[in-house]
């Protein structure tokens, strides 16, 4: 009997031990789990919401005009989940930076495009000793994007577009000289472009390259159309160039063909709302034809549904 209890109480000890180790373990498990998924759930919404700011890009460029003035233009925009957007109504400043200190230029809110120009005049530019002109456009960023920041260097120049009729023939003499030090120095082998101002983009009709003089002529068609006096507005543009960016000068001739501003009804033309009397007769036609080949089948599966024999209760056929 001794024996047996003593067992029997070694069954019960080693039984109570394990229920104790198991308990102790049970009780541990959560703790460890739930300090994991704390960290785990910590770490993925510090990665969510560094991954929620965009960083957008700011392209800036400048052109200088004829008025002497200058169109600082960036352009705001970024790729959100894998396309690229354009971000309006947002405030982009423009800074001018001269030997010895930031000159805030203004600011402006980008449109539809994600664009802002701002117009800076002659008088409010600094130049640097070597003449030339330093500017930041900056977007100081908000709760989903980041700042961004963009800068461009270019020196003064003037681009001088002189319209010339000789006869039936017309023609544009350009001249390009550098201005950045105070006096105009002819500036050689430039491509400058001419362009005719039309309702969406500028049309280029022709193109030139300057001499050692800084000169170019381009030869101007006596057949574009202009508006209802016939007037034309030409650009010559410097487009791109490293050191001067972009330049535009404008001038308006009396070059053009008349064309009538005045809203007509347009003829009856393959073009527009109104097509030929033949080709609405031949489509009229050609459905007519169409259509009344599914109105003949229609009409046959109903005829011979009717003539289909119908046998009479009862009766079986031999």
């Amino acid at each position: 009997m001794k024996k047996q209890f003593q067992k029997t109480a070694c069954k019960l000890n080693w039984r109570s031990i394990l229920s104790f180790i198991s308990i102790l373990i049970v009780l541990m498990i959560p703790t460890g789990l739930n300090a994991q998924s704390d960290s785990a759930q910590k770490e993925v919404a510090t990665a969510a919401e560094e991954a929620e700011l965009i960083s957008p890009s700011l392209d800036f460029i400048s052109t200088q005009k004829s008025d002497n003035s200058i169109d600082l233009t960036a352009k705001l925009g970024g790729k959100v989940k894998g396309s690229f957007y354009k971000f309006p109504l947002l405030k982009i400043s423009f800074v001018q930076v001269t030997d010895n200190d930031e000159k805030e230029l203004g600011a402006v809110i980008t449109d539809r495009a994600g664009k802002a120009v701002f117009n800076c005049k002659e008088s409010d530019l600094l130049a640097y000793k070597d003449g030339k002109l330093h500017f930041k456009a900056l977007f100081a960023g908000n709760k989903s994007m980041d700042p961004a920041e963009a800068e461009l260097m270019i020196k003064r120049a003037r681009l001088i577009l002189d319209p010339v009729k000789e006869d039936s023939l017309y023609s544009v003499k350009l001249k390009l000289v550098d201005v950045g030090s105070g006096e105009e120095v002819a500036v050689p082998e430039t491509e400058l472009g001419l362009f005719v101002k039309r309702s969406f983009k500028p049309l280029k009709i022709g193109e030139g390259t300057t001499d050692e003089n800084g000169e170019a002529a381009i030869e101007v068609s006596n057949k574009l159309p202009g508006n209802a006096k016939g007037n034309l507005t030409l650009i010559a543009r410097l487009a791109e160039n490293e050191t001067y960016g972009n330049i535009e000068s404008t001038a308006t001739v009396n070059w053009g063909i008349p064309v009538s501003d005045l809203l007509q009804a347009a003829p009856r033309a393959l073009w527009t709302s109104h097509p030929p009397i033949w080709m609405m007769v031949t489509f009229v036609v050609l459905m007519t034809v169409v259509w009344g080949h599914y109105f003949v089948i229609i009409f046959e599966l109903f005829r011979l549904r009717k003539e289909e024999p119908h046998t009479k209760p009862g009766v079986t056929s031999t």
